[in-house]
Parts: structure tokens; C-alpha cells; sequence
């Protein structure tokens, strides 16, 4: 009962913890939650502790943890973090088989992340020459029918193959980013002063770059010109401008036969990359119900080993020393996670606790539950109370409801109020295991009784009133 007004007796406890059994034996203690351990290597730099390694490769499986997550959100597979009983640290023979795991997860969603890559950047190619291709077909028949320059390139080559390359026409052709058109444009004209015909036309349907992602506004473009210098003047400029040149033959049939191996080109590769795409989709979703339960083993396999960090080896380097506060009542509990440490890996030595008494100051420990946790956390935000002091959250789950009842004088809202704070306690078992990332929610959540309270204890001061 006296606890329910004070603060929890606290016992400051020496644990003397066999090196093979030191890791079950912090992770039955951190399940249950009793202990606060005290740094016993203040005075060692954090990268020359006993655990350094292992909390070092804790931080690798987690950054392959989140890789492999920004792949599946980035994908839209959903992650189910309802869980219904949360994941124990893994035994330390299974540590080495969840790191291999991850890596070859890893190396597998790297791998299709690649592949998509390369057969997109195919399909993207091949479609740019799709495009520069038909694109073509409508410059030169336009050109056949309007100008004569034109004519002479098409027609005159084919009757007289044997005409000297004196006043013969060449010309690029290739797509570019939209946004650049007008500035390629100027510098073609600068560097030839005049002597380059540009013919242009917009792409209607963006294009998708491979590695982003992103939709890409494009367009295509064949240039004419005379002269092997020119010539090489104009692709430094569609370099310089990340302009894509494609091959483009000179005659009407060659590119019409061309234009059809490209579609028939197009559909097989779309085929692969839906098959690619499938094949992603299943690894994705596998994958995708195994992450929270990865993310929360690393993560108990992290905590462990940076509580280990806080231990100090004996003389003999055969027993690990940790001292931290307990409870007095839950001295059995820590006897029982130590027993059940040594006992799980096999130990034949026991390790044991040990009371210190010292006029060491204690820390205030209040004990709650659900109910009660709320109103103590509103207390603890304005400061948290001396060791053993009287607790006055007890005394505000009766005087906070009703001070704001009397300020509080609206039906309306506390109707509404009402109604959200009972489907918080109705459902809390549904939000408790979704671990929603909101501030703002959270708040609200924590606070469910206290909401309840302060509205039902104001529609009981209204109606007497």
C-alpha cells in the first residue's frame, strides 16, 4: 500500500555474471524491465570497451535494415507492424545465421535493384530511338515535299551513288531534356554560324528515368549540316548538353525495317521487365513480413550489448561485474533472470547478486499501469519527485479531473471527447500493437484515462449543478 503514495524501496545490487552467460542473462533482465544499470567504465573511451565489435556489426544489420526497408516502401508493399507478441533477442549461436540472412537479403534486393536498372535504361534507349526514328520519317517526308535540301540528301544519293561527297548533306539525330532545347539551339547556331537546320518535335508521353524514377520531359531532334567539322563540333555540343545521339539510316525503307526491330525489340523487353518486376514483388513481400520482427531482434541485440559495455571484468577476466538499482521487491525477479541465463547457455557456475548498502542517493522509481501511467507522466513533467517522497499522482487522478471540470463548461465537447476517449480504451489493444509514429497521436493515446476522467467527471459536476 505504501507504495502506491511513495516511491519504490530501491536496493543497489552487484551482479557477478559468467562471460558465456552475460548476454541471456541481460536479456532476461531487459524482458522484465526491473534493473537500471550504473557505468562502471566512465573513465574508458567508447571505442576501446569489451563490445565494441558486436555493437559495431549491430549497427551494420541495421543499416542493411534500413535499405532493405526504403526498397519495400519505396515499392508500396505494406509492412505489417501489428504484431502479436513481440520478438525475444536471439540466442547468440543464431546471431551469425540473422547476419547472414540479412546480407544475403541484402545482396538479393541489391541485385534486382540492379537488373531493374539496366533493363530499364535498355527499354529507355530503345524507346528514345523509337521515338527519334518515327520522328524522322514525318522531318524527311516533310522535307521531300517542302524543300529541296532535303531532296537532294534522299533521292539524289540513291541515282548517282558514285557523285562526289562535294555538297552532300549530313545530319544527326537524338533526343533531349525539354527544358534544355532553346540554349542547344542558340549554341548550334553560334558554333556554325547559321549553317545547321534544326528540326525539332516534342515526346507526348514523359519518359521514366531508370534510377530515380522520375518522370522526364523530352524531345527530339534532327540537325543538318555539311562537313565532317561541323559534324564533330555538333556532337561536342550534344555531349556538353547530355543529348542522346541514335544511329538514324538514310533512307525511307532502312528506317522503316529499323523501326519495326525496335518495337519487336520493346515488347520482348517489356515482357522481362514485367516477369522482373513480378519476381521483385514476391521477394518484397516475403521480406516485408519479416522486417519488424528483424528490426526489433537487432535492435534488443544492440541494447544488450551496449548494456554489456557498462559491465567490468574482474582481475581474473573470468567473471563480468555490473551493479545497478533494483526494486526490493524485485530482488527475486533479477535472482530468477540470472538463473535463467546460466541455465539457458549451458553454465555449470551460477552467477549471483549481491546487496551494497550505501548512503548513496537512490533514483525515484514510481511503479504504474496503464490506468495510472498517464497521470504520473503528468507529473513527471514538471519534475519528478525526491527519493521515497510522497507521489502526487495518486492525489491528481481525483483533483486534476475536476479542476478542469470546473473551467470546462461546454456539452457539446465533452460529448465528442467522450466518445474519442472510449474508442482509445476500446481499441488500445489495436493502436498499443500499431506503434503509430505520430506525436501528436501518441499524446492523445497515452493521455486516454486521463480524458475519460476529466470528461466524465464534468458531465457529473454539470448535471448536480
Amino acid at each position: 500500500m505504501g507504495a502506491m503514495f511513495r516511491s519504490e524501496k530501491m536496493a543497489l545490487c552487484q551482479l557477478f555474471i559468467q562471460p558465456e552467460a552475460a548476454y541471456l542473462s541481460v536479456s532476461e533482465l531487459g524482458e522484465t524491465g526491473t534493473v537500471q544499470f550504473r557505468d562502471l567504465n566512465g573513465d574508458v573511451n567508447y571505442f576501446q570497451r569489451k563490445f565494441v565489435n558486436e555493437v559495431r556489426r549491430c549497427d551494420e544489420m541495421e543499416r542493411k535494415l534500413r535499405y532493405i526497408e526504403a526498397e519495400v516502401r519505396k515499392d508500396g508493399v505494406p509492412i505489417d507492424d501489428n504484431l502479436t507478441e513481440l520478438p525475444r533477442a536471439p540466442n547468440p549461436r543464431t546471431i551469425i545465421d540473422l547476419e547472414a540472412h540479412l546480407e544475403k537479403t541484402e545482396n538479393d534486393i541489391l541485385e534486382l535493384s540492379q537488373n531493374a536498372v539496366n533493363l530499364k535504361s535498355n527499354y529507355l534507349e530503345l524507346t528514345e530511338l523509337r521515338h527519334v526514328l518515327e520522328k524522322t520519317q514525318v522531318f524527311f517526308m516533310e522535307e521531300e515535299a517542302n524543300d529541296s535540301i532535303t531532296r537532294t540528301l534522299i533521292n539524289e544519293e540513291a541515282q548517282n551513288p558514285s557523285a562526289t561527297k562535294r555538297g552532300r548533306l549530313e545530319f544527326v539525330a537524338g533526343v533531349i531534356n525539354r527544358e534544355r532545347v532553346p540554349a542547344f539551339e542558340r549554341m548550334l547556331w553560334r558554333i556554325s554560324r547559321g549553317n545547321v537546320f534544326l528540326r525539332q518535335a516534342e515526346l507526348e508521353k514523359p519518359l521514366e528515368d531508370p534510377s530515380t524514377g522520375n518522370k522526364m520531359y523530352k524531345t527530339a531532334f534532327v540537325a543538318f549540316f555539311q562537313g565532317e567539322q561541323l559534324k564533330s563540333r555538333i556532337k561536342k555540343v550534344c555531349s556538353g548538353f547530355h543529348a542522346s545521339l541514335y544511329p538514324c539510316p538514310h533512307s525511307h525503307g532502312e528506317r522503316t525495317e529499323m523501326v519495326n526491330g525496335v518495337r519487336t525489340r520493346l515488347e520482348d523487353l517489356n515482357l522481362v521487365l514485367n516477369q522482373t518486376q513480378d519476381h521483385r514483388q514476391r521477394v518484397l513481400h516475403y521480406v516485408a513480413k519479416e522486417l519488424p520482427n528483424w528490426t526489433i531482434m537487432v535492435r534488443k541485440m544492440k541494447a544488450i550489448y551496449h548494456t554489456m559495455n557498462l559491465f567490468n571484468m574482474d582481475v581474473t577476466k573470468k567473471c563480468l561485474i555490473g551493479e545497478c538499482w533494483v526494486p526490493v521487491q524485485d530482488l527475486t525477479i533479477v535472482r530468477n533472470c540470472l538463473t535463467e541465463g546460466s541455465h539457458l547457455c549451458g553454465s555449470s557456475i551460477p552467477s549471483f547478486l549481491n546487496v551494497i548498502y550505501t548512503d548513496e542517493n537512490p533514483p525515484t522509481f514510481n511503479r504504474t499501469n496503464k490506468f495510472t501511467r498517464g497521470f504520473q507522466n503528468l507529473i513527471d513533467a514538471y519534475g519528478v519527485a525526491s527519493y521515497r517522497e510522497a507521489n502526487p499522482a495518486l492525489y491528481t487522478i481525483i483533483t486534476f479531473p475536476f479542476l478542469f471540470s470546473i473551467m470546462f463548461g461546454d456539452s457539446g465537447h465533452g460529448l465528442i471527447m467522450t466518445l474519442f476517449a472510449v474508442y482509445m480504451i476500446a481499441s488500445e489493444k489495436k493502436f498499443l500493437a500499431r506503434k503509430s509514429a505520430s506525436e501528436i497521436w501518441n499524446i492523445f493515446f497515452a493521455g486516454r484515462y486521463i480524458i475519460l476522467l476529466m470528461v466524465g467527471t464534468y458531465r457529473t459536476t454539470k448535471a448536480r449543478s
